[in-house]
């Protein structure tokens, strides 16, 4: 600690190089592990920045925000679909979208500049551009830097600051109510049909533009609202929400692997019961009552095999 502080103020400080791995849940994603020293400087770069930046953030923005996060955007989407709707009278309809690569696609000069609109000091941007250069994608040239780590602390709060510009154009030139937001992905609801079709040649050019994004070809769809909305894990029905059904196969697959490294005594009973409860936290947020009890059965199932 003293000497990364010594570092710091000498300024010889360099980011480490990352431990790259790989998880698959649900889809194959390349995670990169900072070094022990440079996860605190994360930590404490976060807690300096993130009152600063996320009162400027929208209330719609629900990725890695106290108070927000995956519950809440599901619940405010379905209250959006419901007021648009007229509480399911009259057809509705939501437009879904996906950037594509999108961590790996941050442009790091426009990070940086978006970055220097609000913090004015020179030691702490040449702190921030230390931490940002210290990782780029297979596909960054000298002069064309971008990527941003999946498991840094400070990416999701940086991703959060870069897609703010376009949370702002949504909401202030574009107008957009009914529209909500978690990473890279966003939702607009409407009654209209038409319009999200034309809404989507202004934001493509937005992103592109502005933000050297693109958004993912086979990832935009328009839904009809009261046959079920995709999202963050459940399904948003006519006045009822249900898990996703891959969501649900990954918990049963999730809890069963635990059950096994229980019974074999790499798990701790306390570990393993706090994930039997979490798997019931996620299923208490819709209506699931009898997969709730089919999880418990399965649960002790396995445990008495």
């Amino acid at each position: 600690m003293f000497n990364l502080c010594y570092d710091l103020k000498s300024k010889r400080y360099k980011h480490s190089s990352y431990t790259g791995f790989y998880i698959y849940d649900p889809k194959v994603r390349h995670v990169h592990k900072a070094t022990v020293r440079d996860r605190i400087l994360h930590h404490a770069v976060f807690r300096a920045l993130n009152p600063l930046y996320d009162k400027t953030f929208i209330d719609n923005s629900f990725s890695c925000r106290v108070g927000k996060g995956t519950h809440k955007g599901v619940l405010t989407v379905e209250k959006m679909i419901r007021a648009e709707s007229r509480n399911y009278t009259r057809p509705c309809f939501v437009l879904k979208c996906d950037v594509s690569k999108f961590f790996s696609s941050i442009d790091h000069r426009i990070l940086v500049n978006i970055l220097k609109e609000r913090i004015a000091d020179k030691d702490t941007m040449w702190l921030l551009e230390n931490i940002i250069e210290s990782f780029s994608t297979g596909y960054t040239n000298l002069f064309d830097r971008h990527g941003l780590p999946i498991g840094n602390l400070t990416s999701q709060l940086f991703a959060n600051i870069y897609m703010n510009e376009f949370d702002i154009f949504m909401k202030h030139k574009l107008r957009i109510f009914n529209y909500a937001r978690y990473t890279d992905d966003f939702i607009i609801v409407s009654i209209n049909r038409e319009y999200l079709k034309e809404i989507l040649i202004p934001i493509q050019e937005f992103l592109n533009t502005n933000l050297k994004l693109s958004l993912h070809p086979n990832k935009i769809s328009i839904c009809v609202c009261h046959r079920g909305v995709d999202f963050l894990g459940y399904t948003i029905l006519p006045h009822y929400k249900l898990l996703r059904t891959k969501t649900k196969r990954r918990m049963f697959r999730k809890l069963k692997e635990r059950t096994n490294l229980f019974k074999q005594g790499k798990l701790s009973e306390d570990s393993f019961n706090q994930s039997l409860q979490s798997y019931l936290g996620v299923l208490s947020h819709a209506n699931t009552y009898k997969l709730s009890q089919d999880l418990k059965n399965q649960y002790w199932f396995w445990l008495h095999e």
